[in-house]
Formats: structure tokens, sequence, C-alpha cells
């Protein structure tokens, strides 16, 4: 009875490290680990079974987060990787052919709406140990040299480069636009797509914005 009573705090434990830190198990050797101490707590209940089918499907959930985040991260990584000059392709290209924003979306809430959506992926794919690789990193630098081995995680940095790339995209198709007149529409568009991400509650994309 006692083993059992232990096994089930154990396997909360397990739960809950499990789904809010699952890369602390990336690693063959702390995956080895978690499955030799899952193997100890299913003999402490043997007969029904029961323990084994929650070790079961806390395993498998966690493979699919980390699976989940490998994709994530190479999808990232193809986003990091340096590109032309943007500045040279506009001018190489033919005037008609270059789009500003409002040939392409003209709604200044649908535009806010999309950008929310974007908010949204990036802040879901930001998890406890990215604040915490912060704290372990600052903590590194003084007093743990040996904790070099601690897996980055850019989750906060894409998010980051994101309100980043929202201010250049904005200054960007204002700035581009010779004419005063124009020029004015464009400025009072963004302006009303900052309004509409406010009412949305977007306050990320309406400061990039402003």
């Amino acid at each position: 009875a006692k083993l059992k009573s232990f096994a089930a705090k154990i396997i909360q434990l397990l739960k809950e490290w499990t789904e809010t830190f699952p890369y602390d198990f990336q690693d063959e050797k702390s995956m080895k680990e978690l499955k030799e101490i899952a193997h100890r707590i299913t003999q402490c209940d043997e007969e029904n079974g029961t323990v084994k089918k929650i070790i079961s499907q806390m395993t498998q959930n966690l493979l699919m987060a980390l699976s989940a985040r490998s994709q994530y991260q190479e999808i990232r990584e193809k986003f990091r990787q340096p590109v032309t000059d943007k500045g040279t392709i506009l001018k190489t290209k033919p005037q008609s052919t270059q789009k500003d924003i409002l040939s392409v979306c003209c709604d200044p809430l649908i535009l806010a709406q999309q950008l929310t959506y974007i908010e949204l992926e990036r802040v879901s794919n930001i998890y406890p140990e990215d604040l915490m690789q912060i704290v372990s990193h600052m903590d590194s630098l003084d007093n743990h040299k040996c904790r070099s081995d601690v897996t980055k995680t850019y989750n906060l940095e894409a998010y980051d480069n994101w309100f980043n790339c929202l201010s250049m995209l904005v200054a960007t198709e204002i700035c581009r636009i010779v004419k005063k007149k124009q020029r004015t529409r464009m400025v009072e568009f963004f302006i009303d797509v900052a309004r509409e991400c406010f009412n949305i509650g977007n306050f990320n994309s309406m400061m990039a914005i402003i």
C-alpha cells in the first residue's frame, strides 16, 4: 500500500515535469533515466496495469512535444539564414511589380487579426524553460562555468525578432512611397491597424507599429 501511494506521487511529479520542462528529456541519457524510473514504478502495480497505461501515455505525450518543438526549431532556423539585400531587390524589380501592403490587404481589421494570429503562434512556443534559460545563462556567467551543456532555446529571441521585423515592415512601407499624399494615407492606415490591434488586445503588434 505504501509503495502504491509513493508510486502515485512519483507519477504526478514526472507528469508535471515532462509537461512543463520537456526539454530536460531531449538527450538520450535523461530519457533513459526516465524509462528506468518508469519501469521500476510499473512493477509496483503489475496487477491491474493502471500505472503502466499512465506512464505509457506520459511518455507518448513527451515524445510528441519534443517532436513538435524540433520541427518548429527547424522551421525557425530556415528564417534565421541570411538573405540578400532587400534594397537591391526593390531597385532591380520593375516598379509595376512592387506591391505595397494596401494592395495586399486594405482592411485594417483583417491585417490586425492576421498579426494577432502570428503573435499567438510565437507566444504559444514560449515555454518555462525559455525563461529559465535566461536565468541559468546569467547565473552561469559568474558561478557555474561548467554549465555550457545547457541546451539553448531561441523562442524568446524569435518573438523579439518578430517585433523588430514588424517595426521595419511598417517603416519600409511608409518610407518607400515618394508622394506625400500616398505616404500620409499609408501612415493613417497603420494607425488604424494599431488601433484595431489595441481593440483585439494585441499590444505587442500595436507597440511594434508605433
